[in-house]
């Protein structure tokens, strides 16, 4: 598996499992909508509310576990940032997310909607149908 294989991989993804830290040191974990930019970013919305919004602005260490189809499967880990409208990386982020979420934009009057992205550092990819294949990335500069 390619880099570019790996980066297709994740804009086919539209669910996944984030994993957060808790203020006091214990996980917490919830099913999000996502998408991929480009760069093998993902970014997601969310209620400033939820406690993975409260998570991340603590600690912004986040993972996120990819999969299907069939035994296809990606853990994540990376670094989140809170993305402000004010943010160069705003509209190509949120372009990224409607056009894999359409109904997104539907929400952007909700009060209290946030959208973060999550910088790769490490990336395992797993495909157990083919043997196993498994292939492992790092990102230096996240």
């Amino acid at each position: 598996m390619t880099e570019a294989e790996l980066l297709s991989y994740l804009t086919e993804q539209k669910l996944g499992v984030i994993g957060t830290v808790a203020a006091d040191g214990s996980p917490q974990a919830a099913l999000i909508g996502l998408a991929a930019t480009p760069t093998g970013e993902l970014i997601f919305d969310t209620d400033s509310r939820s406690r993975k919004h409260g998570n991340l602005l603590r600690d912004p260490r986040a993972s996120v576990v990819l999969s299907g189809p069939g035994e296809q499967t990606v853990q994540y880990e990376g670094v989140a940032r809170l993305l402000s409208p004010e943010d160069a990386a705003f509209v190509p982020a949120t372009d990224a997310y409607y056009a894999v979420w359409p109904d997104g934009r539907r929400r952007l009057h909700w009060q209290g909607l946030v959208y973060w992205v999550i910088s790769p550092c490490w990336v395992r990819y797993a495909d157990y149908n083919r043997g196993p294949l498994i292939a492992e990335f790092r990102w230096s500069d996240a």
